[in-house]
């Protein structure tokens, strides 16, 4: 039913409550577990010009670690892992990513953020991944 699995990251704690339903989801139907992180060209954009090197590098960072914290999650279960870091907007990139790589599901986690939350943080990633998905797409919902 399900081979290849997505699971977007953020590099937050809420990626861990994400694997807890991805990686039996992935394991039952011997999914690849796809790991990806989106370098927000929005921040990286609104960053000084002779700081946006270094805040997009930054970031860059910042994924190689988030994406292969999941990795190493999903290889630990015995299940075949694939990292991806792209640019963009995040909700963009994620639905590009899955299009492209012949995603079956998608498997992120929300922060249940408030409207007032989604508004100052230009709307929800999930929601919009949610609205425009055309694979199913499993929220977790985070208890933190």
């Amino acid at each position: 039913m399900y081979d290849h699995v997505l699971v977007p990251t953020d590099g937050s704690a809420t990626v861990f409550e994400t694997l807890d339903h991805a990686l039996p989801i992935a394991a039952t139907n011997d999914a690849t577990v796809h790991a990806l992180y989106v370098v927000d060209q929005r921040i990286t954009l609104a960053a000084d010009a002779d700081t946006r090197e270094h805040v997009r590098e930054t970031l860059e960072d910042e994924g190689r670690e988030a994406v292969t914290a999941v990795a190493e999650c999903a290889e630990d279960e015995g299940l075949d892992a694939v990292k991806g870091i792209r640019q963009g907007t995040p909700w963009k990139a994620i639905l590009e990513y899955s299009d492209e790589e012949g995603i079956d599901l998608i498997v992120l986690g929300t922060h249940g953020k408030s409207p007032r939350e989604k508004i100052t943080s230009l709307g929800s990633v999930s929601e919009r991944v949610v609205d425009n998905a055309t694979v199913p797409v499993f929220v977790v919902r985070s208890e933190a």
